[in-house]
């Protein structure tokens, strides 16, 4: 009989109400947030697509994601430039 030993779990690389910049990789199952990873943990973010590079603030840690609400998404160029 193998000795069983739970994995300890490593805390997440994220804190809440942090804020935080990745690109976003891939869309969600559900189609309603884009996902970001920082250091391989998944981000959920709510209003993000796939190709954008946008700052986030955390506003839920779980053990294996977190959610996150956008703070800033980098300008497109459709987007009229300030003078």
């Amino acid at each position: 009989m193998a000795y069983y030993r739970p994995r300890r779990a490593r805390p997440p690389p994220v804190e809440l109400g942090e804020e935080y910049e990745a690109d976003i990789v891939e869309m969600s199952r559900r189609g309603d947030a884009g996902v970001a990873k920082i250091k391989g943990f998944v981000i959920f973010v709510s209003g993000a697509k796939p190709g954008d590079h946008v700052k986030f603030k955390i506003t839920k840690v779980g053990r294996r994601y977190a959610i996150a609400e956008l703070v800033q998404e980098k300008p497109g160029e459709d987007e009229e430039k300030e003078d």
